[in-house]
């Protein structure tokens, strides 16, 4: 099963309203082909990533496509109020009903300073308060709250039996943890971390506890795809986004790069040494090659779908990859011509 997580990158060249409007665009066109789910991601105070607000952007992904489950890839509950996410994706389910997931991540999404800034006020909660938020978030959006709990009592709207899909999403044994813990679905972040992922997951399924919202476990990887036409094309599309993290843009500063900056840079051999990391990380090549890397990783995970992540300079690339890669796994009819000519 394949899906997609969207960080709606900006484009050197590019603004931050392109890349919004690029993320619309490929929705319809994942929608299109037959992708399971389209997350959206959240990052603030980034000049290279543009939306910081998911649960605003859902809305216009799911009124622009008819198939695909959208949501959050995820929102980052340490900078928000549980009920105020509760509330959120309840509004969004029952405008797109039986469409919505709520992917819920603990990084910040953003550097330290700006961290501090979304959590400014009186009441604001450090991170070490994360288990606590989940555990109230799963109880306004259940209504199931114990008696002597203080918020019983208190009804998360609009109300009723529909409630989005939950999945915690992480790269660390904690986020494993919590998930069996609570009895939800499970996303692990293999394209920023995948040191012992394998194990993460396992533990995850084997400590996991049956709960009112999922009777057993359930898991995805989230992955850093590029396909093209041929092997070469793959890997100089990829030096983009190898480039744009190794350097001083990283930390998605600045803009994605054209391949063409990428390749004439002169690298420091610390930043080799990141980009080789990088490479084996990345999955790339010709949809038969990807495909094999894929279901590979799927058998050593133990999982059967696949949360894609593409991040390329040139727009209509990026399309092309989605398009190959729904044509290798047999999602869509063979891929027709893309509406968006290739630079």
């Amino acid at each position: 099963m394949l899906s997609v997580l969207d960080q709606s990158p900006i484009r050197r060249g590019g603004t931050p309203r392109d890349a919004i409007n690029e993320t619309l665009r490929l929705a319809e066109v994942c929608d299109r082909l037959g992708y399971r789910r389209y997350w959206l991601a959240e990052h603030h105070n980034s000049g290279g990533l543009a939306c910081a607000s998911p649960e605003v952007l859902i809305p216009m992904v799911a009124a622009r496509t008819q198939q695909i489950r959208v949501g959050s890839g995820g929102v980052m509950l340490s900078h928000y109020s549980p009920l105020k996410v509760a509330e959120t994706f309840r509004m969004l389910e029952a405008l797109h009903p039986g469409r919505i997931d709520l992917g819920i991540g603990r990084a910040p999404g953003s550097d330290g300073r700006t961290a501090r800034a979304l959590a400014h006020g009186p009441g604001a909660l450090g991170i070490e308060h994360y288990p606590e938020q989940l555990a109230d978030l799963y109880g306004f959006l259940t209504d199931d709250f114990p008696r002597n709990h203080p918020f019983h009592g208190i009804h998360a709207m609009p109300a009723g039996p529909e409630m989005p899909e939950i999945w915690l999403l992480g790269s660390t044994a904690e986020s494993a943890s919590l998930a069996a813990h609570f009895g939800w679905a499970f996303s692990f972040a293999q394209f920023i971390s995948p040191e012992g992922g394998e194990g993460m997951i396992r533990a995850y399924k084997r400590h996991f506890k049956p709960s009112p919202l999922l009777a057993e476990p359930r898991a995805s990887i989230g992955v850093s795809v590029t396909c093209a036409d041929t092997e070469e094309e793959a890997e100089r599309l990829c030096w983009s986004r190898w480039y744009w993290r190794a350097t001083a843009l990283g930390g998605g500063r600045g803009g994605v790069p054209p391949v063409e900056e990428a390749l004439a840079y002169s690298y420091t051999e610390q930043e080799r040494e990141y980009i080789e990391y990088m490479r084996r990380l990345s999955i790339h090549g010709t949809p038969e090659q990807v495909k094999a890397r894929l279901l590979a990783l799927g058998e050593a995970y133990g999982v059967d779908e696949f949360v894609v992540v593409t991040i390329t300079h040139d727009f209509a690339a990026r399309v092309h990859s989605y398009e190959l890669l729904a044509e290798a796994f047999g999602l869509s009819a063979p891929v027709p011509p893309s509406p968006f000519p290739q630079s």
